[in-house]
């Protein structure tokens, strides 16, 4: 099993601030659960949701 990751490896992963992660889960904009208070983050489930935006990134350039 994959190690979780935490609000703060997400955000740098993603080069945000940690509180927009915070919004974003908390707001159901990226898949994530929590661990008694603390967020956490499957790796591949980040993955997939990066790959996920990228896609749309790409079909919002297309239709225009």
């Amino acid at each position: 099993m994959e190690q979780a990751l935490t609000v703060k490896q997400v955000a740098e992963l993603l080069n945000v601030n940690e509180r927009t992660i915070y919004r974003m889960a908390a707001s159901g904009k990226i898949p994530g659960f929590k661990v008694a208070d603390s967020w956490r983050f499957l790796p591949k489930d980040i993955q997939n949701w990066i790959e996920d935006q990228k896609a749309q990134s790409a079909t919002r350039v297309d239709s225009q």
